[in-house]
């Protein structure tokens, strides 16, 4: 029968294993989120590489996603770019969903 310190350790390694797919959800959302904004702002594919790598440097800044999407929001508004901040916040929520089910299909 397992013990208690055997019980709790069970906990932890569940934990950090959940801490680390979640971490490499929120950089795979950034890439796709960077994907769909470049394409939204008319990037060459090579700006669009850039752009990824910027996005998921921004998202080290502060906690949570405030800072991601002030990024997007004010690059939207220099480029013209016609998306509310509805539909650029939906747009992170359903690139989140899909990035923690490719990552979770990969482990």
């Amino acid at each position: 029968m397992p013990n208690f310190n055997d019980r709790e350790k069970a906990f932890e390694n569940k934990y950090v294993h959940d801490q680390d797919l979640e971490f490499k959800a929120q950089v795979r959302r950034n890439r796709l989120l960077a994907a769909w904004a470049g394409e939204l702002m008319g990037l060459s594919a090579d700006e669009i590489d850039a752009y990824k790598k910027e996005l998921v440097k921004v998202d080290f800044e502060e906690p949570g996603d405030e800072d991601v999407f002030r990024k997007v929001r004010a690059d939207f508004d220099a480029k013209n770019v016609d998306q509310s901040d509805h539909q650029l916040r939906r747009t992170m929520d359903e690139l989140m969903a899909e990035a923690r089910e490719q990552v979770r299909s990969e482990g």
